[in-house]
């Protein structure tokens, strides 16, 4: 029998239905005179689906099987052209007393079974993927995004399709034998060869088995181009059963369209056959575009060093060898003692040396039923390979403990703390020389103040904008410093984000601290106690200021001032008294006597600035234990309006990232590859 049409559903021809050698479009017995059927079916077979003389339904399995003989005939006679009426007459003039067997009308195997399992490791990987996808859409480029997406789509077309079938492709440049190897496997004249270049012009397909409509769908091969094999050896087509076998077009022919096809339908296919020939097998085109960027699928790929007929002596081996050589340059693993990776062997398709060969590998090839498995994953690992570069760090980025230390350091030292610090234990001290001084050393710094320019409050001035201008650009730096430690190490487009993050987040950061800063030191200052206020030491504005003593709170007094207050009256009734006793007996008033008065007096003179010393003395301890609260206090403040502000959207997008680094090691956990 010769080949014959692998239609799909709808697509068989019935009884009368054939078309007459060089007939082209004229009306045929059993239809219309507009070439459609008595039932109002169109040659294309998109009328009404009849059903059989059993009474059945419709036929809904899509396979395109129809019960009748084992050569393919439908029952009364099959006459599909010129073609058929040949084979009907060859296999009469063979076999005239041998009735054909009948297929069994109750033989209705499903044709499509589930593809792979829910829980396989190919689905996990799928599913990760998925997820991959849907994390980074908002992170990382569409084109970044869309060999991966690629791969979801076909993965999920194919595994709608049957599992029973393998597709494989049989490729190679012009003139190396594709056409000669497809109809040698297929043991029949079905695809056209010769001189001419190119002699394929669009891919011809070959089906063992019904059922494979939808796939053939897939490759937008016509069903004028779907053809059966001769039919051979019982065990040779048991071994094929399942097998769809696709001739290309020359992958470096000259027509443009040609090599669109090569490249549209390979990377549809489940495995390819490589055909390469003793003058073109080295060819860098093909290495180099397909190859080498394939050597991922090396479990799917076979390479077939064809026309050994043509080399003398051990020159074949030679050459096999050379290739060899070519494909583990290219990076492909070859399926080498029982390790897995591709298959290379060496045939001449014209004298039929090694085509057996091949037919027995592909036939168990095709029974594996895995290859379809093994090419999805080797498309995911290719899609995993290529989004390596965004999703791998290098080293461990993120922020440690160190890091948000001197990021809280340089926002203190922007707010100016150690400063605020220093001035709020200064106004300490000054408010304590002011309730235990002399009451003439008081009076006479109160004197000198208001002969300098700026009056008692020339301390409440704010800062210049200089020095607010430089405490801006302090907070600035200091948030190009962190995003920078954050993004270290991260790929490209996740340390953009990260540094998009922080610097979002420091809009309006000196305002902020300005605001929560007075707002706790407004706290402090009516709720104070011995812990002393934040007032003095927090006068901060927004960041962008140096930190200045207030003027319009006191820190809190200890428990010895009333003592010292006290103390200091004392010295100062002492200098009185003395005073107007000496007065009194200068003028006569009193009776003489200098040397009590005096004593008096010179006990009230030292005494003063001696408790107003023992009482700064005594203030230093408790003055510096403020300036230093006062310090740590605007320093929380400040760190928590930036943690807030920039660290916490910082880590969400570590976060982030460190999720799709999960899913990105899920998509390469399971890699089947020898990658």
């Amino acid at each position: 029998m010769t080949a014959v049409t692998d239609e799909g559903p709808g697509q068989g021809r019935g009884p009368g239905q054939g078309r007459g050698p060089g007939q082209g479009r004229g009306p045929v017995p059993g239809r219309g005179p507009d070439g459609s059927g008595a039932d109002g079916s169109g040659l294309d077979g998109s009328g009404p689906d009849r059903s059989g003389a059993d009474g059945s339904g419709p036929d809904r399995s899509g396979l395109g099987e129809h019960s009748g003989h084992a050569d393919g005939r439908p029952p009364g006679g099959w006459d599909d052209g010129l073609i058929a009426r040949r084979a009907a007459a060859a296999t009469e003039d063979t076999a005239p007393d041998e009735a054909p067997a009948a297929v069994p009308e109750d033989d209705v195997r499903p044709q499509v079974e589930a593809y792979v399992p829910s829980d396989s490791p190919l689905s996990s990987r799928l599913d990760a993927l998925r997820e991959l996808v849907g994390l980074s859409r908002a992170r990382l480029e569409r084109a970044d995004l869309a060999e991966a997406g690629r791969v979801l789509d076909e993965a999920a077309a194919r595994r709608r399709l049957s599992s029973r079938h393998t597709v494989v492709a049989i490729a190679g440049a012009s003139g190396s034998g594709k056409s000669t190897l497809f109809n040698s496997l297929a043991g029949a004249q079905i695809s056209e060869t010769g001189l001419r270049r190119p002699t394929t012009a669009a891919p011809l397909a070959c089906s063992w088995t019904d059922g494979a409509a939808g796939l053939l769908d897939r490759l937008a091969i016509p069903g004028r181009l779907r053809r059966r094999p001769q039919p051979g050896s019982a065990a040779a087509d048991e071994a094929l059963q399942g097998l769809v076998l696709v001739d290309l077009p020359d992958h470096d022919s000259a027509a443009r369209g040609h090599r669109d096809q090569v490249d549209r339908v390979l990377a549809l296919v489940d495995a390819v056959i490589w055909v390469v020939d003793p003058e073109k097998y080295a060819d860098a085109a093909l290495h180099e575009r397909y190859l080498r960027p394939l050597a991922g699928h090396a479990e799917v790929t076979f390479v077939v060093l064809n026309q050994i007929d043509r080399l003398p002596g051990e020159a074949a081996d030679q050459v096999l060898d050379d290739l060899r050589r070519l494909l583990d340059e290219d990076g492909m693993a070859l399926g080498e003692h029982g390790e897995p990776g591709a298959t290379v062997l060496s045939l001449s398709a014209l004298t039929g040396e090694g085509v057996g060969e091949l037919r027995e590998l592909l036939g168990r090839f095709v029974q594996d039923r895995t290859a379809a498995t093994r090419r999805l994953s080797a498309d995911v690992d290719a899609a995993a390979d290529r989004l390596r570069p965004v999703y791998v760090a290098e080293g461990r980025p993120g922020l440690g403990e160190r890091a948000r230390e001197e990021f809280a350091d340089r926002l203190a030292e922007a707010v100016g703390a150690a400063a605020a610090g220093q001035a709020a234990e200064r106004e300490w001290r000054r408010n304590a020389g002011r309730a235990c001084g002399t009451p003439w050393l008081r009076l006479w710094r109160w004197y000198e103040s208001t002969r300098r320019p700026g009056g008692p409050d020339r301390g409440a001035l704010g800062a210049p904008p200089e020095e607010q201008l430089t405490a801006r650009q302090r907070v600035e730096q200091a948030v190009r410093t962190v995003a920078d430690d954050a993004a270290d190490g991260l790929p490209g487009p996740w340390a953009q984000a990260v540094r998009e993050a922080a610097v979002h987040g420091a809009q309006g950061l000196p305002e902020a601290l300005d605001e929560l800063a007075g707002r706790a030191a407004g706290t402090e200052s009516r709720g104070a106690d011995d812990s002393g206020t934040a007032r003095a030491a927090a006068g901060v504005r927004g960041g962008t200021a140096q930190a200045q003593p207030g003027r319009g709170s006191k820190p809190p007094r200890p428990a010895w001032w009333p003592a010292a207050v006290l103390a200091q009256v004392v010295m100062t009734l002492l200098q009185i008294f003395g005073g107007l006793w000496l007065a009194g007996q200068i003028i006569g008033v009193l009776q003489p006597g200098l040397l009590t008065p005096a004593l008096v007096m010179l006990a009230g003179i030292i005494g003063g600035p001696l408790v107003e010393w023992s009482c700064a003395a005594a203030a230093r301890g408790p003055a510096r234990r403020y300036g230093q609260e006062a310090e740590r206090r605007l320093r929380e403040t400040a760190a928590a309006c930036g943690r807030a502000r920039v660290l916490d959207p910082v880590s969400a997008e570590l976060v982030r990232y460190r999720e799709v680094r999960e899913r990105f090691v899920a998509v390469t956990e399971f890699s089947t590859t020898s990658r």
